[in-house]
């Protein structure tokens, strides 16, 4: 078995409001954002702030808040599309700077929005299969730096954070004691131009060289060099398939929909939340969001959500968790609080 018992997380210190947004682009009121949205604020990674900066910071709230001993972590896992290198992975610098003991797994893994599910998992893994005993999971995205400074719809969005969350494989005395149960996935990568950043890779190694193609009333509307999002496309994947995965989920373990008491979507923004919610006719009373502070973090979404409804939670309390995008790809999985 496999447990996670603390989550800690970070934001940067620069806050983006919608005011700010409404000053930058008056066409759009700071009362349209929000009620679009769901979203009030989002933190900003400073300039010279990396998504390791950021992990680092999380995990020392995490060792800071729960006393953690560092000596027992034996793997350290780090979800990031914003490494601070193509090469070495960002895990191993991790390694180094927050004092883990050489003896230690380390690696980075290369997802978005379902990313915490899929971390969860593979803890669980190399949990179970005897390999590890405990994991620092960590998810970190400054997804900031790669909007377009004229891009308002991804920027009302997106906000840069990083999450700490500490597996084991026994029970602990004074640990959240949140027991990983099975998981479902599902993959659409035939739809991987839906959500990408083109250039900067091997494909297209070539930044700063793309036309910067506008609206015809003159705004931006994409550029390869950013953040490319289709939200029409990403919505209407969204209103198919996570309520299929949320299915799959339940029936992997066994569950029916009345048996969860808390389900826990990816924080992507309030109209598709919404839209999941009724789609997989999920009561409002069990369905969490939390967008208001922080906005879609990413990968950081669910276990912020998780962190910030702890004192919700009670001993037997069962949880779904779903995350959905980029890839594009849905992770679902369920906890149970011991």
């Amino acid at each position: 078995m496999a447990y996670i018992q603390a989550i800690s997380y970070y934001h940067p210190k620069k806050c983006l409001t919608n005011e700010d947004i409404t000053n930058l682009h008056p066409e759009w009121s700071a009362d349209k954002i929000s009620a679009k949205t769901g979203i009030y604020r989002r933190y900003i990674s400073a300039d010279n702030e990396t998504s390791v900066d950021m992990a680092e910071c999380a995990a020392n709230n995490l060792f800071n808040e729960y006393n953690v001993d560092k000596k027992q972590i034996d793997c350290i896992i780090l979800c990031t599309q914003s490494p601070d290198y193509f090469l070495p992975t960002s895990a191993c610098i991790l390694q180094h700077r927050l004092g883990i003991k050489e003896e230690c797994v380390a690696f980075d893994y290369n997802m978005g929005c379902s990313g915490y599910v899929y971390g969860l998992g593979l803890a669980k893994g190399l949990i179970v299969s005897g390999q590890v005993k405990c994991v620092l999971l960590i998810t970190s995205e400054t997804y900031s730096k790669y909007i377009h400074p004229e891009d308002k719809s991804c920027k009302t969005i997106f906000g840069d954070a990083a999450s700490a969350s500490l597996i084991t494989r026994d029970k602990c005395a004074d640990g959240l004691n949140a027991e990983i149960l099975e998981s479902s996935y599902l993959t659409m990568g035939a739809q991987y131009r839906d959500l990408i950043v083109e250039n900067g890779g091997s494909r297209n190694p070539n930044k700063g060289k793309e036309e910067v193609l506008l609206n015809d009333d003159g705004t931006y509307r994409s550029s390869s060099d950013y953040l490319f999002m289709d939200g029409k496309s990403i919505f209407e994947f969204s209103a198919k398939i996570v309520p299929y995965v949320v299915e799959q989920t339940l029936i992997k373990n066994r569950l029916h929909k009345e048996d969860i008491n808390w389900y826990i979507f990816h924080q992507a923004n309030m109209f598709m939340l919404n839209m999941a919610r009724v789609r997989s006719s999920i009561p409002k009373e069990k369905f969490v969001i939390d967008l208001e502070d922080g906005g879609n973090t990413v990968s950081s979404t669910i276990p912020i959500t998780i962190k910030r409804m702890i004192s919700h939670i009670q001993k037997g309390d069962m949880m779904l968790l779903c995350g959905f995008g980029v890839g594009l790809s849905v992770a679902g999985l369920v906890l149970k609080i011991g």
